[in-house]
């Protein structure tokens, strides 16, 4: 695997049911970049970023995460998680669930003041989760996943719910972990965070529509942002979509 990429996927495929969830998809993650995974609710992408971080039964295709599969023990303390839900405990303190989650990493106890810091939660840390915001609460989970300073993080949805003055706050963070060789892959819903990434990737309905910088894709889609892109984008596969069915048909036509 090439030492320049975090994630590496191909072919990979995922199957619920009687539903296909992704549908083959290859595509790279760079190391020490914020890779922002961005698309609709239902698109798929957090059945993507289950299948990177190793909980996710897949149906086909690979997953290789800094070269090694998808959920191999060494990864565990190599790759950080946060989960749409929060992850942590109600009924401890915000300081007693980063120290439990310390030990269980065995992280270093200096990296408990340094994430609580990180996220802005200091001056909560003596408060029980449970009387927490909900973007509060949020950033526990993120402070546990910043515990031993990660090579890979992989966050889903976490500025969900958040004002946004601590939405800047912790996409400065990202880039400012990202300069000290961490990598990202972000997911969100809202299209106005494209332009924090340092590389995009659009899904819709379990397929990868664009894989690019945010620049390159308003100046391949000559659209003023990031939500206009993608519905370009959607316009022209459909478009595509429509003019291959006629032909097909077409072609079926007798001459």
């Amino acid at each position: 695997m090439d030492s320049d990429v975090a994630i590496a996927i191909d072919g990979l495929a995922v199957r619920r049911g009687k539903r296909d969830v992704l549908h083959g998809l290859t595509v790279s993650v760079p190391r020490g970049q914020v890779v922002g995974l961005l698309g609709p609710s239902g698109s798929g992408k957090t059945t993507l970023m289950r299948s990177v971080v190793g909980v996710q039964r897949t149906t086909g295709g690979s997953v290789t995460v800094l070269g090694m599969p998808a959920g191999s023990a060494p990864l565990r303390r190599r790759v950080g998680y946060v989960t749409q839900a929060p992850s942590v405990y109600d009924d401890l303190t915000v300081r007693e669930n980063i120290s439990y989650f310390a030990r269980v990493l065995d992280a270093p106890a200096v990296d408990i003041d340094r994430v609580l810091a990180e996220t802005g939660l200091t001056a909560q840390a003596g408060q029980l989760t449970a009387s927490l915001s909900g973007g509060q609460h949020n950033r526990v989970s993120l402070a546990a996943a910043l515990l031993g300073a990660p090579e890979l993080l992989v966050l889903d949805e976490p500025t969900v719910g958040l004002d946004p003055v601590l939405r800047s706050e912790l996409w400065a963070l990202f880039h400012r972990l990202a300069d000290a060789g961490t990598s990202l892959f972000v997911s969100s819903h809202v299209m106005d965070e494209a332009t924090r990434c340092d590389r995009l990737l659009l899904m819709r309905d379990g397929e990868l529509i664009a894989d690019d910088t945010p620049a390159g894709l308003l100046q391949a889609t000559g659209a003023p942002d990031a939500e206009a892109a993608f519905l370009e984008l959607i316009r022209k596969r459909e478009g595509a979509a429509s003019a291959s069915h006629g032909r097909h048909a077409s072609d079926g036509e007798p001459r």
